[in-house]
């Protein structure tokens, strides 16, 4: 609920800052090492968003692939947990290099 809060929050203030009065759509971003539950996100949005700039609104998600670097091969190699295996060498010594973030891409406003 909090980071759907959020969200609105950053909806708001551009919104503030832009001089628009109705948004109809949201992309956002979410990594798959994020530890955002999509479902969840979709529910929590529509909550928040009722009688607010945003109510109505539709969430357009776009899911990121989860990466990272693997210090043991020296291989930037796909990731779908954070402390999973390298597919290359099946070591564990993994940094994080993308699918972490949740951001807003874009709104479409009326």
């Amino acid at each position: 609920m909090a980071l759907a809060e959020g969200v609105l929050q950053l909806i708001e203030d551009a919104a503030h800052q832009q001089e628009f009065k109705k948004v109809t759509t949201v992309w956002l971003e979410i990594g798959q090492l994020s530890g955002v539950e999509i479902e969840a996100m979709s529910f929590c949005f529509d909550a928040v968003t009722r009688d607010s700039i945003a109510a109505g609104a539709r969430l357009e998600i776009i899911a990121l692939p989860g990466s990272g670097w693997c210090m043991a091969c020296s291989e930037t190699v796909p990731m779908t947990e954070l402390f999973g295996e390298c597919p290359q060498c099946g070591g564990y010594q993994l940094q994080v290099t993308g699918g972490t973030e949740m951001r807003v891409k874009e709104l479409e406003v009326a």
